[in-house]
Formats: structure tokens, C-alpha cells, sequence
């Protein structure tokens, strides 16, 4: 079809940068700021694009947050003076482990480091985005909001050489409109890609270097988040609070947080490891239900939800980091995988992993390199302060392989224990063996989850839910959550599994509808979707693709 679309219309326009860098989020834009600075610091000017397929900076950021501010102080040690939106510190810390009705809370003198914040900020990541893209502009560097990078750019020997955006214009079946545009390639000496957790692209490129071979397969989470704005006397400006335990099984990883922010306002999240067995299981469903107990509750009542969101979660750790490296270009972020999910952070690995990444392309480029392999950028990340926390938490989401009781005692050894002993890491490793969607068992094997009808108060419903995230798409596009085979979802995911698909989705995109002659269809509501990709992950046939829509669609956050 491109090939075809290019005879007709082409050839594609193309642009030529030293760098481009997929993806204008912490990670993708901490390496174009860092590029500029050594730039600046060396008398010299490289030219640096970043594309970013939300309708602005930050547009489709969604995290907890709490913000680590050691990455961002190398960065820019006069980060405050610069007016990061960095506003509110950390006061308190409370660790909750919650039963069905009552809860019980981790003394603070046993609580892990992972989950001590002083020094750390309650942040929107959507606004520090903002700020970002402003400093980087600033420095010179040019940003393409609304513009998708939807294909990978090869020169003759392998290597990569740059992005090609999406077409503009094209109708439900792929031909194009009178509003038709050919996309535009982007080439440079080399392409950094950092889109975030299961990059469309960057899961292109682990499967095409085999950047994943010998490591364990990576594993994620579903991150979802509500903003509520609450009363005065509800709120507790810096407090933090984390919680284990009800509504979720004790085989099933997961927590949430509720991050008392700036201006009466609450951050409000649920997470659920995508490997869970039981595909009755909503975790959309489970995290409107948490919202219902007593502990929880409290916090909430008599505020209004602002607005939702949800995003997939890289959290497999140093165990499963892929090489981050290859022919022409790196990755960075979330989109290799360098959250710490002990945690629970990932925007300062994120940042330092591009700090860390600028570095290697600035000095190829002044030796007048491209194309080559930067090796010198995972061999800086391996004598780094982000290797050294990562090397402390590498066992931290395996052991939930194991259930709760035994994560919850080994996390206190790695986490507590060891760094008194002055233990720097574990000296033992726990293997993972399988990716999440292989550990979806039959239906048959569980009880069947009723889950309460929402109350419009403290809990809500996807589609209420989908609307206050401002989503939206071109209805008359080609769909961009694609399938293998689209005999798959009722031949094997609906009586084998009871499909699925309509219960992982926190945004009601999957839906099994009556049809004629047969039991159901599957029904892709695409507008609904919110770019979370957990679809791409827990589908346990791997039939379901996702593809870039056009740039500009999908969900507009404000203040997440």
C-alpha cells in the first residue's frame, strides 16, 4: 500500500538533521537538551528535531507522579530559578496493606527506602513535559507536535538512517481522500526513540536486532490515574500514600498511590501487572472498586474527578533491559525500560538515560561519524548512579511471580535489609522465563468476577471515564489497532478466555457484540483508545497490533 501511495503521490519530501528523536516525553527530549548543551559547551551547532505524535508536548503523558529531582538538577542545576513546575515536596509517607474492609500501615522505621520520598516532588509529568519542550526550544531545538513516526527508515547496509511520518488524509479503507498527504522522512546521522512504554517502533527494532536476546522477556503493568480536586479539609498538601493488598488476589501484582498535590488537588492511581492469570479480571473495574474502601474513601469524599487516564508500564527491570544500542540510532526511556518499579519512578531514568545517551552521538558527530553503533552510550549507563539503583532492584517485580507474602518479605531483605548490611545489591537473581500474556490461563479455571455497577460518585464507567480524557481520533482513518487474523478473537479468545480483550481495555475499545450466525463478534471501538497499548501486550494470541494513528490523535491530558 505505502509503495503504491508513493508511485502515485511521491516521492516523500525528506529533511536531513544530525538527530532525530522520536517521542517528546522526558526521555526524548532530556537527550535533545543534553545534544544542545555539550553543542553549546563545545563552540559548535548540531541540529536536532523531535517528533511527537500527541496534539502538543505532554498531551499524552499520563504518571503518578512522584518526580526524583537528581536527574533534572544535572540537567539544569538552576532548575528552580528556570521555574520548573516542580511546586510541591513530599511531606509524609504512609505504606498501607489492605484487607477487603481495614488496613494496616507499615511502621516507618521498617519501610523500604524504595518507598521513602523526602526530596522528592508530587508533580503533573504532563506540565514538567511542557517546561521541558519550552527549554529545548529555547535551545534550539525544533519540535513537530501532531506528527506520528509510523515507519522505520533502512539504508542499504541495515542500518537505520532515520523515520518516515504518517499519511495524512486516508479513508476507513486505506485509499486516500482529497485531504490526502504523503508523509515526510526524517533522516539523520542518528534516531533516538523514545515513544514510552511498548514503542510501536521500538518494538520493530528489539524484534529486528534481536536486542532482547539473553535477556528475560520484558514484563509490564497498567497504570491507571484519576485527578480529583477535593476539599481543604480532605486534603494534606505532600502527603503520599501507597497501598497492597484488596481489592487484588494475592497472586496478582499490583499497589496504587494517592499523591496529595498542589491546590487541593489529588493524584489517584492504580497499577496491575499484566502478567495476571485470571482473565476475568478487570483492572479498570478493580481500580474503581479500590476507590470504594473505607482507607481510601476518606480522602475523596466530597471532591469532583477532573479527568482519567492510563498508560502500560515498562517494568521488568535491569533483568529484562534490552540492548539499547544498534546501527544508527539508540533508545531511551521507557521505550527500552529503565523505570524502577520498586519505586514506582521512572521520569529520572528517563532523563538520565538521554543525558546518558546525548553524550555518544555529540562525540560521533564532532569525529564526524553516522550510522555506526554507539556503543559508548550502554558502557556509560553501566558506571552510572541509574545502573546502581537498578542493579538493587532487579529481583523486585520477579518475586511477585511468587505471590505477595514471599514479594513482600524479599522486598524487605533487598530493600531494607541489605542497604543496613551495606549490601549495594542482591547476590542472588530470579529468573523470569515467560511475557505476560503467555500467563493468561483459561476461564474455565476461575470464578467468573461481578463487579459492582459504578455509583457516579466515587466510582464511574469507561465511557464517562474515555470522555474527561479529552480523546479523540479522525473517525475516517484506517483503524489503527489492527488484527492478524480476524477469525482469532471468536475462534480461540472468546470461548477460551471469555474474551478478554473487553476487560483489559481501561477504555472500552474492545467490545463483544451479538452477530449473526455466529455467538459475537468482536466490536474495535478505535476512537476510544487511548494509546495505553495494553492491548498490544496482553492479548494472548498476539493477533492484536497496534499501529500509529494520525499524529494529533488520541488523548489530550490536562494536569496529569
Amino acid at each position: 500500500m505505502q509503495d503504491r501511495l508513493i508511485d502515485q503521490f511521491g516521492p516523500r519530501d525528506s529533511m536531513d538533521y544530525d538527530m532525530v528523536i522520536v517521542g517528546a516525553g522526558p526521555a526524548g527530549l532530556a537527550t535533545a537538551i543534553r545534544l544542545k548543551q555539550l553543542a553549546a559547551a563545545a563552540g559548535s551547532d548540531v541540529s536536532v528535531v523531535v517528533l511527537e505524535k500527541g496534539s502538543e508536548p505532554g498531551a499524552h503523558i499520563v504518571s503518578g507522579a512522584i518526580m526524583d529531582p537528581i536527574a533534572l538538577t544535572e540537567l539544569f542545576p538552576d532548575w528552580k530559578g528556570k521555574g520548573a513546575p516542580l511546586k510541591q515536596p513530599v511531606t509524609e509517607d504512609e505504606f498501607l496493606f489492605l484487607s477487603e474492609n481495614g488496613s494496616r500501615a507499615t511502621p516507618h522505621g521498617l519501610l523500604p527506602d524504595c518507598f521513602k520520598n523526602h526530596g522528592n516532588y508530587i508533580v503533573s509529568l504532563g506540565e514538567v513535559t511542557r517546561w521541558l519542550a519550552r527549554m529545548a526550544e529555547g535551545l534550539g531545538v525544533e519540535i513537530f507536535p501532531g506528527f506520528a513516526a509510523a515507519e522505520v527508515l533502512y539504508a542499504e547496509d541495515g542500518s537505520v538512517r532515520g523515520i518516515a511520518t504518517g499519511n495524512l488524509g486516508l479513508a476507513k479503507g486505506g485509499e486516500p481522500t482529497e485531504n490526502f498527504q504523503l508523509g515526510m522522512e526524517l533522516c539523520a546521522k542518528y534516531t533516538v526513540f523514545a515513544e514510552g512504554s511498548r514503542g510501536h517502533l521500538g518494538k520493530q527494532l528489539i524484534e529486528r536486532f534481536s536486542l532482547d536476546a539473553g535477556k528475560a522477556p520484558q514484563s509490564f503493568g497498567l497504570g491507571l490515574k484519576e485527578l480529583w480536586e477535593v476539599p481543604a479539609a480532605n486534603h494534606k498538601p505532600g502527603l503520599v500514600v501507597h497501598t497492597a493488598g484488596w481489592p487484588l488476589e494475592p497472586d496478582t501484582y499490583g499497589g496504587s498511590f494517592i499523591y496529595h498535590a498542589a491546590d487541593n488537588r489529588i493524584a489517584i492511581g492504580f497499577v496491575v501487572g499484566l502478567d495476571y492469570q485470571n482473565p476475568w479480571l478487570s483492572p479498570f473495574e478493580e481500580f474503581q472498586r479500590f476507590k470504594t474502601h473505607p482507607a481510601v474513601r476518606q480522602h475523596l469524599e466530597g471532591g469532583k474527578r477532573i479527568t482519567y487516564g492510563a498508560r502500560a508500564i515498562t517494568a521488568g527491570g535491569l533483568l529484562s533491559l534490552p540492548k539499547t544500542v544498534f546501527p544508527g540510532g539508540a533508545l531511551v526511556g521507557c521505550d527500552a525500560g529503565y523505570l524502577n518499579a520498586s519505586r514506582i519512578k521512572g521520569s529520572h531514568a528517563a532523563i538520565k538515560s538521554g543525558m546518558l545517551c546525548a553524550e555518544t552521538p555529540f562525540e560521533a558527530l564532532q569525529a564526524g561519524r553516522s550510522g555506526d553503533e554507539l556503543a559508548a552510550y550502554p558502557e556509560a549507563f553501566e558506571k552510572s548512579w541509574l545502573f546502581t539503583e537498578l542493579q538493587q532492584a532487579k529481583n523486585f517485580k520477579q518475586w511477585f511471580k511468587k505471590g505477595r507474602t514471599t514479594a513482600t518479605l524479599m522486598t524487605g531483605i533487598e530493600q531494607w535489609l541489605l542497604p543496613r548490611l551495606r549490601v549495594k545489591k542482591a547476590p542472588w537473581t530470579v529468573e523470569c522465563k515467560l511475557p505476560d500474556h503467555v500467563n493468561l490461563r483459561p476461564a474455565s479455571e476461575f470464578q467468573r468476577i461481578d463487579y459492582p455497577k459504578p455509583d457516579g460518585v466515587l466510582s464511574f464507567d469507561r465511557l464517562s471515564s474515555v470522555f474527561i480524557s479529552n480523546t479523540n481520533h479522525e473517525e475516517n482513518q484506517p483503524a489503527h489497532l489492527t488484527l492478524k487474523d480476524e477469525s482469532v478473537p471468536t475462534r480461540i479468545n472468546w470461548p477460551k478466555f471469555a474474551g478478554p480483550e473487553s476487560r483489559y481495555c481501561p477504555a472500552g475499545v474492545y467490545e463483544f457484540v451479538p452477530a449473526e450466525g455466529a455467538e459475537e463478534r468482536l466490536q474495535i471501538n478505535a476512537q476510544n483508545c487511548v494509546h495505553c497499548k495494553t492491548c498490544d501486550i496482553k492479548d494472548p494470541t498476539q493477533n492484536i497490533v497496534w499501529v500509529t494513528p494520525e499524529g494529533g490523535g488520541g488523548p489530550n491530558y490536562a494536569g496529569m
